[in-house]
């Protein structure tokens, strides 16, 4: 077990995340090829400041938050907070950020950390709870959806096993490798789905100028789904 370990630690994440950075890599430069080369005319006169402006609204979008889906709109945000902090800043994980990238970032404490994997958690079964029970979202969810949120869940509920043997009904040891293996198969995931939004998502709100539907088809699509009380 061991052995196994030490390679998922090693040769299988340096792998796997460099799939993972080369795919999302992709994204980015098609996005800028399609964006300053096939549409290279339409950034003649951009209101850049409008752009920006949006983009920062949608990063926490409380203003665009509509009847039905404010509960899953919050947790949504909750959930890429939490995570994002404690994918970067556990203290483990940034062992593994100097040892391949070279970085160092500012540790979080255990019980910060420790408070921050539990509202992770919580956060993923609220939002499969609202994918499941709330018609709406029923309706414009896709199986790939529920399996995403199961994906992530998994590296992190096994992770909090790991450190926490109390809660843990296995060894350490088979906690940690199946952390480490659905961590990294979430890595070879990422750009094949609708996670590559990590990069995607400044292209996404470049809508003025990098639509990629007709104009007025985003309004349809938001009124087919949500009233027309709905804004995009």
């Amino acid at each position: 077990m061991e052995w196994w370990i030490d390679f998922a630690k090693g040769p299988l994440f340096a792998l796997t995340f460099l799939i993972m950075i080369l795919g999302l890599a992709r994204h980015v430069v098609l996005q800028i090829y399609n964006l300053f080369v096939s549409k290279g005319g339409r950034l003649k006169n951009v209101s850049w400041k409008s752009i920006f402006s949006d983009m920062a609204g949608w990063a926490l979008p409380v203003k665009h938050m509509i009847k039905g889906t404010v509960v899953f709109s919050s947790l949504s945000i909750i959930f890429h907070a939490a995570l994002i902090l404690v994918a970067l800043l556990l203290t483990d994980h940034i062992v593994l950020w100097e040892g391949f990238l070279g970085i160092g970032l500012p540790e979080i404490g255990r019980a910060f950390a420790d408070a921050l994997t539990i509202i992770v958690m919580a956060s993923i079964l609220g939002l499969l709870a609202c994918r499941i029970f709330i018609k709406r979202l029923r309706a414009m969810s896709m199986k790939s959806d529920y399996y995403l949120l199961i994906l992530i869940f998994l590296p992190v509920m096994f992770g909090f096993m790991a450190g926490h043997p109390g809660v843990n009904p296995f060894t350490w040891e088979l906690a940690m490798l199946l952390h480490l293996l659905s961590a990294e198969l979430l890595f070879v995931v990422i750009p094949f789905c609708k996670l590559a939004h990590i990069v995607l998502y400044f292209f996404d709100r470049l809508s003025p100028i990098h639509w990629q539907l007709k104009p007025g088809a985003g309004d349809k699509v938001a009124h087919a789904l949500f009233g027309k009380e709905a804004k995009v």
